[in-house]
């Protein structure tokens, strides 16, 4: 579920990028400054510390961008996040990015329970048919799951595809009563 606070972030970047695949290209670099993030416990501190100024936070920011070779609109995206103190909420916004970039490009992400790992070709036959019923490119998000006993259980939005045995004996259970 993408946070309420995100959305404007990603409806900004989306807007400034210009399109799709450039907004996709800054939320990967966003991404290796939130794994870097994520990993250091004093860095997500010092962002967190009200007593250190937006200035100082950024020309951190702006040191590890550097580092880490970030494009020109990664970095005034920082900026932003450091001047709204929302830098350390930047997972929840590179979510929000990637609901809109999916939306803009007509991709749906499909979360799908399986009762067994699947295979390649299993994969790639699923994502076709899900694309085929909804109209749109689906990209696979698999768990595994053995309580399904076979088959799987598919969400792409708010609609359920059930190709379980479990939700099979379920319904047959339904039918009898």
């Amino acid at each position: 579920m993408i946070r309420r606070f995100a959305r404007p972030y990603a409806r900004a970047l989306m807007d400034v990028a210009g399109s799709p695949q450039a907004a996709n290209a800054v939320r990967g670099e966003l991404m290796r400054f939130e794994a870097a993030m994520t990993m250091s416990a004093e860095l997500r501190a010092l962002y967190g510390n009200p007593g250190i100024t937006s200035d100082q936070k950024m020309a951190i920011a702006q040191q590890l961008a550097k580092k880490m070779k970030l494009g020109e609109l990664s970095v005034k995206f920082l900026e932003v996040l450091v001047r709204s103190n929302r830098i350390n909420d930047l997972g929840a916004i590179l979510e929000g990015i990637h609901h809109a970039v999916n939306e803009a490009m007509g991709v749906a992400i499909a979360e799908v329970r399986s009762a067994r790992t699947l295979l390649p070709d299993e994969m790639q036959d699923l994502a076709r048919v899900l694309g085929e019923k909804t109209g749109k490119t689906v990209e696979l998000d698999i768990k595994t799951d053995p309580s399904l006993l076979g088959g799987f259980v598919a969400k792409v939005g708010s609609a359920i595809f059930d190709a379980s045995v479990s939700g099979k004996i379920s319904k047959f259970r339904d039918s009898l009563t």
